[in-house]
């Protein structure tokens, strides 16, 4: 096992790192406090590939690992976990349709997804469908040979009306996981429309609604898989989603401990500077500690789903749960560090520490990881 970035993986590291520095650090605030959907930034990450990270290179897609990706998105969500973590679940769209879509569907869609011209949601969650994802309710129903008559309802959509095409997963056949499918819808359909957008705690700079499906018609041709076929293809995608938000937790969480660093070599209380306090320097080397713990865990699974190995469900889970748990943890102690100043806007901790929140919730909240970590766990034992 080589712990050490290959040459071609640092290349990649200094290339994320050199546009976020350009196009994302300076802008993060503004996106925030404004509410920003930055699609100009977001398309100039897709003209270096960053829009079909693991796509194949046959429709546009840079064909590299999940463990590039998630270096990449440490990098990106260094400057902003928000818009990090808008362009990985993208990348989860495109690489459902290019690992699970025929060779029409692939055709169609991924040249404008690889290049963000069309910008790409995922939709499983509903009102009453959340962590039981395998109970959603909304349903496309056959309508002739051609065409799925698509109604109900999705939540918590990232990306919401701004967004180009919907990888939705609806019940096609009866109920469980064997019953839902994948579905393209594309935006301009007849009976799609969308909710108002959400007020939220942080993710500021990524849009977010509930999508609607009343009688929309849905081409049969624009199912990814087959019938039945997408509650499989929804947890796949939500493996390498559960790696790439772990990563963006990375991110933060670095960015957090770099302005901890930072203020406490500068601001100095009873006559000495704060990184001289020995209770300051335990919490500095505590967060450095468990940053490079999530790290190795992050990369660990990476390279599981690279392999294909067959732990690499669990290991995605571990890794999501230990990355955005630490994570989010060490952007509450940067900003403790910072004291008051941590609590104000003109500071990136106040922000950290509501982007990286919400990582603890999505791709499966963690309490879910621990159930499939569990579940693992317990069939190794009884086999």
């Amino acid at each position: 096992m080589d712990f050490q970035l290959n040459e071609e993986q640092r290349a990649i590291q200094d290339m994320a790192r050199a546009f976020t520095a350009e196009h994302f650090t300076p802008n993060a605030a503004r996106w925030d406090e404004e509410e920003i959907f930055p699609v100009e930034e977001i398309r100039k990450a897709a003209e270096l590939g960053l829009a079909g990270i693991y796509v194949g290179e046959e429709h546009g897609g840079s064909g590299l690992s999940r463990l590039d990706a998630a270096i990449i998105f440490e990098e990106l969500s260094a400057g902003c976990p928000s818009t990090a973590a808008y362009i990985s679940i993208h990348n989860m769209v495109s690489w459902m349709v290019d690992r699970f879509g025929s060779d029409d569907v692939r055709a169609r869609f991924l040249p404008k997804l690889t290049t963000m011209e069309h910008m790409a949601s995922y939709c499983l969650t509903e009102p009453g469908a959340g962590s039981d994802a395998a109970s959603l309710k909304t349903k496309a129903v056959p309508e002739g040979n051609s065409t799925f008559r698509m109604s109900g309802a999705k939540a918590f959509i990232s990306g919401g009306p701004t967004s180009d095409v919907y990888a939705v997963m609806a019940r096609t056949g009866g109920e469980g996981a064997g019953g839902v499918s994948c579905l393209l819808v594309e935006k301009g359909a007849e009976g799609l429309s969308f909710g108002k957008k959400e007020r939220k705690m942080g993710w500021h700079s990524q849009h977010t609604s509930m999508v609607n499906f009343e009688d929309c018609p849905v081409p049969r041709d624009n199912l990814v898989g087959n019938e039945g076929d997408g509650f499989k293809i929804a947890m796949a995608g939500l493996d390498g989603g559960r790696i790439n938000i772990a990563a963006c937790s990375l991110g933060g969480a670095r960015a957090a401990l770099e302005a901890a660093l930072s203020y406490a070599a500068e601001r100095a209380q009873f006559g000495r500077k704060l990184n001289e306090f020995q209770a300051i320097q335990f919490k500095l080397a505590d967060m450095a500690t468990e940053l490079d713990a999530a790290r190795l865990m992050v990369h660990r699974a990476a390279d599981s789903l690279d392999r294909k190995d067959a732990e690499a469900t669990k290991h995605c889970a571990m890794a999501k749960r230990f990355a955005t748990d630490i994570c989010s943890r060490i952007c509450n102690e940067a900003l403790q560090i910072h004291g008051g100043y941590g609590y104000l806007g003109d500071f990136p901790l106040e922000r950290l520490v509501r982007d990286l929140r919400v990582h603890q919730i999505l791709e499966g909240t963690n309490e879910i990881m621990r159930v499939i970590i569990a579940r693992k766990l317990l069939a190794d034992w009884t086999e």
